[in-house]
C-alpha cells in the first residue's frame, strides 16, 4: 500500500460483529522480506490476527480499539508474530498515548504549529524507499526554530510523521531508516529539554512505537553532549544501528544520495518533497485524528506505566544531565 493512498476512518469497536476481510497486497519483494525476516505466511498471519482480536475483545481494561488487520499488523510484524509480545506492545502503545495526550492526541496537520513545522521541512518521509525497501525519515534540526516552538511541538510533529506511515504495510515489513541532520543543533535546542521529557520520550517511546527501527544515520558537525546523553538512553539494539557522519559526502555510505533532497545532493528539491507530504497528511488526517477514539483504563497500570518515571531514582543519569546543563 503506497504511502499516499487514501486512508479510511476505521472502527474502534473492540469486539465487532464482523472483522474486515484482509488481502495481502504488496509486491513480491516485500512478501519475500516478510517471509524471510518475519516468518510471515498466510497461516501464521491468520492465526495471529484471530488470537490478537480475541485478546482485545476479552481485555478488561481496553475500552475501544481498532481491530482491522492493517492496524494489528503494526504490532505483530515488529514482534515477528509473537502474539503475547504484540499484545503487550499494543497495550503499552494505548497507555502511552493516554498518559501523554499533549504529545500524542489531536495530531492535526491543520493545527497552526504543526502546519508551520511541516512547511518548514523539520521532519518528513522521503519520496522513495531505499534499496532494502525501508521508508526513510529526514529530520533537519536547523529547520526547527527553538525560539518559536517547544519540545511539545517537536514531539507532536514527530508523532504525526510516524502515525502517517504506520498503516503502510511495506513500511511495516521492511522497517524505517531515520536520517537526522543535527548540524544545526544549538544550545537553544538543549535547554528546551527537561530530564523528565527526555525520559518520557526517548526511554519510553522506543519501547512502545510499533515499528521496525532498521537504521539510524546521525549527521553532526561537532560532538554535542546532550546528543551523546540522548543516545545513551537508547536500547543496545538501536544504538548498534546508529551511524554517525559529518558531511553529505560521508552520509553516502549509509543512505542512497538519490533519495535525499536536492539540498543534500539528490535530485528532488526539499520543497517538492514537503508539498507532497502535505498532500499525504490531508489524505490521512481523519484516520489519524480517529486514533483518539481508542481508549484504555490507565488507572489499572499505575504501578508499571501510568505514573512511572524510570529515571527518578537513577542518580547517575540525573547527575549526567545536570552536568550537561552546567557545561
Amino acid at each position: 500500500m503506497p504511502l499516499h493512498s487514501m486512508a479510511p476512518k476505521y472502527s474502534v469497536d473492540k469486539a465487532p460483529g464482523k472483522y474486515d476481510d484482509y488481502e495481502f497486497n504488496v509486491s513480491e519483494k516485500f512478501k519475500k522480506i516478510a517471509k524471510e525476516e518475519l516468518g510471515e505466511d498466510e497461516q501464521k498471519r491468520s492465526q495471529a490476527l484471530a488470537q490478537f482480536r480475541e485478546w482485545i475483545a476479552k481485555h478488561p481494561h481496553i475500552r475501544a480499539c481498532r481491530t482491522d488487520a492493517v492496524f494489528l499488523l503494526r504490532f505483530l510484524r515488529p514482534k515477528k508474530f509473537s502474539v503475547p509480545q504484540a499484545c503487550e506492545l499494543l497495550e503499552q502503545y494505548l497507555i502511552y498515548r493516554q498518559q501523554f495526550p499533549e504529545w500524542f492526541t489531536k495530531l492535526d496537520p491543520n493545527d497552526p504549529e504543526m502546519a508551520e513545522l511541516v512547511d518548514a521541512g523539520f521532519s518528513l518521509p522521503l519520496m522513495e524507499r531505499d534499496d532494502q525497501g525501508r521508508r526513510v525519515f529526514l529530520t533537519c534540526i536547523e529547520n526547527f526554530d527553538a525560539n518559536k516552538y517547544s519540545v511539545k511541538d517537536m514531539i507532536r510533529l514527530h508523532a504525526l510523521v510516524v502515525e502517517a506511515a504506520l498503516d503502510d504495510e511495506e513500511s511495516q515489513i521492511a522497517g524505517f531508516h531515520h536520517f537526522y541532520d543535527a548540524r544545526g543543533f544549538s544550545m537553544k535546542h538543549v535547554v528546551m529539554w527537561s530530564l523528565v521529557d527526555l525520559n518520557n520520550f526517548l526511554r519510553k517511546a522506543q519501547f512502545v512505537a510499533p515499528m521496525r527501527h532498521r537504521a539510524v544515520t546521525l549527521m553532526l558537525s561537532m560532538a554535542h553532549k546532550i546528543i551523546e546523553f540522548a543516545l545513551s538512553l537508547l536500547t543496545e539494539k538501536i544504538k548498534a544501528r546508529v551511524k554517525v557522519c559529518k558531511t553529505n559526502e560521508e552520509a553516502k555510505e549509509y543512505v542512497d544520495v538519490k533519495l535525499l533532497p536536492e539540498e543534500y545532493g539528490g535530485k528532488v528539491p526539499l520543497r517538492v518533497m514537503i508539498d507532497q507530504f502535505k498532500e499525504q497528511l490531508q489524505e490521512k488526517r481523519e484516520a489519524i485524528l480517529a486514533l483518539d477514539e481508542m481508549s484504555i483504563d490507565i488507572t489499572k497500570y499505575s504501578d508499571k506505566w501510568a505514573n512511572s518515571n524510570i529515571l527518578e531514582n537513577d542518580e547517575s543519569v540525573i547527575g549526567s544531565f545536570r552536568k550537561l546543563q552546567v557545561d
